[in-house]
């Protein structure tokens, strides 16, 4: 709903402009010149062409973050999983430990191992 209203605030100022600026200008693209064109549509067209320019550059800023991030979280869960090994190693040291402890020769199983 506030996109909604901030499309037609944006649509009546430019009716406002437009009922001001409909003059007839030329405009130069270096060689290339197109002549008698009304003002407004100079103005509507820069507006456009700088939400594009914009957008454009919003865009490659956000593949590149969203590019960092997956590379960023393959690595966090790569830690994850060598952490995870390291734990299982570690408790079944414990557990070897313990049965050099206690002189056992029979094999110590743990249910809430890892």
């Amino acid at each position: 709903m506030f996109a909604l209203i901030i499309t037609l605030l944006v649509g009546l100022g430019l009716v406002y402009i437009s009922t001001f600026n409909f003059m007839l200008v030329s405009v130069n693209f270096g060689f290339f010149v197109i002549e008698n064109i009304p003002l407004i549509y100079v103005i509507v067209g820069s507006m456009v062409a700088g939400l594009v320019l914009s957008y454009g550059i919003y865009a490659i800023n956000e593949m590149t973050n969203f590019f960092t991030i997956r590379a960023k979280d393959k690595e966090i869960n790569k830690n994850k999983v060598e952490s995870l090994e390291l734990a299982r190693r570690v408790h079944q040291l414990e557990l070897e430990n313990e049965k050099i402890k206690n002189g056992t020769q029979e094999e110590v199983r743990d249910s809430n191992a890892l």
